[in-house]
């Protein structure tokens, strides 16, 4: 498959790679049709996804079966009045549904919206009017419709609610019914075109709201080289990502380039990470490669792991946050696996990484993908010397990448603040060695990084701001040996609550911002203080605050 979209495929070494390496972006392309309906036609009995929960159940679906079925979820979405650029917000945890719809969607034209079923009723109200969302597809569970059900009487756009169930809530649509029930469908006569958008993807940030990402109709050639020269995927290859389908790094990880490389996507559905689960899974279904944050690898190793048959484990990459070296020598001596990490954002696709031509240095990055044009540079313009730290940005003046992102939905202002006179900047920090290889100082706008989850400060802030005992307050991390980062809040308490700052109000505040913005991002540690320390303009100075709780 991807011999169509590469003008060489095999390398010898890096440098071939590097110098050889040449995406080829044909006309209207859409994954949909040219590469799921493309392995349908050439070999339908090939198998596409094997989904397992923590239930024991499990389904495997060839790409014969995926071309009916999402032709049947196509057709029903379209009786629904979904067409061409409509926006539909999917909230479908580890569901199979979810591969389902996000094709389906795309042979329709309409944009999805993959979303976390930790939203609560504020931040869906936030992204269904931010994106005029159309229709919402989730999960039957019934506090994630409640918290839709919530928020519709302020989000107008909202046209249709499409329940996976098992709950089918009065007023929405039941989902496998109306695909069992679903009239033929028939590929629209107006083609998708390469610049129309595909994915809308709403991202944490640091001064404000959410921004929305808009990543184009070709977007998915661009993940050849996150799974075939990061994640060393062949067409033998079973491979779990783990990531839940709310954020992008499902699409990284568990669909295109996997599927463009002909590899089997493997889904474990659970509701509670369990590192002994997950060595189980690997071990019975002889998962061939895994990726992960660091958080779930520094879990994996605490276990007995002899216990379990992961002789077919053949490769493990790494992404979300910065590896500790004692994590990857751990890895490598229990499994002889060396852990190869890679960074991207969801402004992009992979940008650095640990090819299978380099040695992995624990802690770094890796080198730059030649896909893209990159630098690294210093506050005065220059590119950095090795040693020297720069922003990590990419060039596109001479050349638009795919997989580098059309700019932020609805807001020009951020968007010419990170992309102008050909260059995008990521706002990441990082410094190179002698050898080239990226290493990852920090996020220049302090977006927080636990777990694998991204946490804007901005987002927390506002929580406990709505708190009556809150004055001003100030989110920053804390490093953590398990999580990477920890949330920390430091807050400064009204007068007439002062006296009653200790463990009570610690925890009041902690379930009140579960409360009103999604649970992860609650702080595990509050600090309560009498002061923030400021600018003379006024802007808290988070770094101060961090650079004590590093004394």
């Amino acid at each position: 498959m991807i011999d169509k979209y590469l003008k060489q495929t095999t390398f010898k070494d890096l440098e071939d790679f590097t110098s050889n390496y040449e995406l080829i972006i044909p006309g209207d392309f859409n994954f949909a049709y040219d590469v799921v309906d493309g392995w349908a036609k050439t070999n339908p009995d090939k198998r596409a996804l094997l989904w397992t929960n923590d239930k024991g159940e499990s389904r495997t679906f060839t790409f014969g079966e995926l071309k009916d079925i999402t032709d049947r979820t196509a057709g029903f979405l379209s009786s629904l009045g979904i067409g061409k650029g409509d926006m539909v917000m999917a909230i479908l945890k580890r569901r199979a549904e979810f591969w389902f719809t996000i094709i389906a969607l795309h042979k329709i034209g309409a944009v999805i919206i993959p979303a976390t079923h930790l939203l609560t009723k504020k931040d869906i109200i936030y992204r269904a009017n931010a994106a005029t969302i159309k229709a919402v597809i989730c999960d039957g569970d019934e506090l994630i419709t409640d918290h839709v059900n919530e928020a519709l009487p302020e989000s107008p756009s909202v046209q249709q609610r499409i329940s996976i169930g098992p709950v089918i809530p009065e007023g929405w649509e039941d989902f496998h019914k109306g695909i069992e029930n679903a009239q033929p469908f028939q590929r629209p006569a107006e083609p998708t075109k390469n610049e129309d958008p595909l994915i809308v993807s709403f991202t944490s940030g640091t001064t404000g709201d959410p921004k929305m990402v808009v990543l184009d109709s070709v977007y998915p050639l661009a993940h050849i080289v996150t799974a075939k020269y990061w994640q060393n995927l062949h067409e033998k290859s079973l491979h779990l990502t783990i990531a839940d389908t709310g954020w992008l790094k499902a699409v990284w990880g568990k669909l295109y380039g996997q599927w463009l490389v002909g590899a089997t996507v493997f889904v474990y559905d659970h509701e509670k990470f369990t590192p002994s689960d997950i060595l189980d899974v690997l071990s019975k279904y002889k998962v061939t490669s895994l990726c992960a944050p660091p958080t779930i690898f520094r879990f994996l190793i605490r276990e007995d792991m002899s216990r379990y048959d992961l002789s077919a484990l053949e490769w493990c990459t790494i992404a979300g946050e910065a590896l500790n070296p004692e994590v990857y020598n751990r890895f490598r001596e229990l499994t002889g696996i060396k852990l190869r990490e890679g960074y991207g954002q969801s402004e992009t696709t992979l940008t650095v990484f640990t090819s299978p031509w380099i040695e992995p240095k624990p802690g770094s990055m890796g080198l730059p993908n030649p896909h893209y044009d990159m630098d690294l540079l210093t506050p005065d313009g220059r590119s950095a010397e090795a040693g020297e730290q720069g922003q990590i940005v990419i060039r596109y003046d001479k050349n638009y990448p795919a997989g580098l992102f059309k700019g932020y939905y609805r807001n020009t202002r951020l968007t010419d603040e990170a992309m102008s006179e050909g260059i995008y900047y990521t706002g990441d920090l990082a410094w190179k060695d002698e050898d080239g290889y990226f290493w990852f100082v920090g996020r220049a706008d302090d977006v927080i990084k636990s777990s694998g989850y991204r946490i804007g400060p901005f987002e927390v802030e506002s929580a406990l701001m709505l708190h009556q005992a809150v004055v001003e307050c100030a989110i920053t991390g804390v490093p953590d040996d398990i999580r990477g980062q920890v949330v920390k809040a430091t807050v400064v308490l009204g007068k007439e609550y002062k006296d009653k700052a200790g463990d009570d109000l610690v925890k009041e505040l902690q379930d009140h911002v579960k409360q009103v913005t999604a649970p992860y991002k609650y702080p595990r540690i509050i600090e309560f203080v009498d002061e923030l320390p400021k600018t003379i303009s006024g802007k808290i100075r988070r770094v101060e605050i961090r650079e004590r709780d590093h004394r």
